[in-house]
């Protein structure tokens, strides 16, 4: 199932670029989302990037066609690869379950402001619910946008 979703911060490409490669935001970020535990990597080199957020997530909440599936918790490691600055490709395996996304992030700035956008896919190899199964991936991975956002607006606030 393709999808977007897009958030905006009133900063420069650069400065949120800077956020989501440092370790000290992407752990505040994986707090807001409820994030059981997170290993964190970021190897930068300029405008080059590669960050491998390793987490475990609760499932919680999560409906009960998808719980038999993703069972108490879930772990998703997050690979994104920036290039320069402004694009990555971005993938979120499911170790042992039969669900992932991938697809672009790009940052792209306007005046002081800048647009996050992710353009992707959530794909899961499950006879029947698939479908289901792919569009709540798709809504736990926006939520999770949200909740990194709000941590982001509160970062580059000085918030830290």
């Amino acid at each position: 199932m393709k999808f977007r979703h897009e958030i905006t911060y009133d900063a420069p490409a650069a400065e949120v670029y800077a956020m989501l490669t440092d370790p000290t935001f992407r752990q505040k970020s994986c707090d807001a989302m409820g994030v059981l535990s997170a290993d964190i990597s970021i190897e930068a080199d300029g405008p080059n990037a590669r960050v491998v957020i390793d987490q475990v997530q609760p499932t919680e909440g999560v409906p009960s066609f998808a719980k038999k599936i993703a069972g108490d918790s879930t772990r998703a490691i997050q690979t994104e690869e920036w290039t320069d600055g402004t694009e990555a490709t971005l993938s979120v395996k499911t170790p042992g379950k039969p669900t992932e996304i991938s697809g672009r992030l790009t940052l792209t700035q306007t005046g002081s402001t800048t647009v996050e956008s992710f353009e992707g896919e959530a794909k899961a190899k499950v006879p029947l619910i698939g479908g289901k199964l792919e569009a709540l991936v798709a809504d736990l991975f926006k939520a999770g946008m949200d909740k990194e956002h709000a941590a982001g607006v509160a970062w580059l606030k000085g918030q830290r």
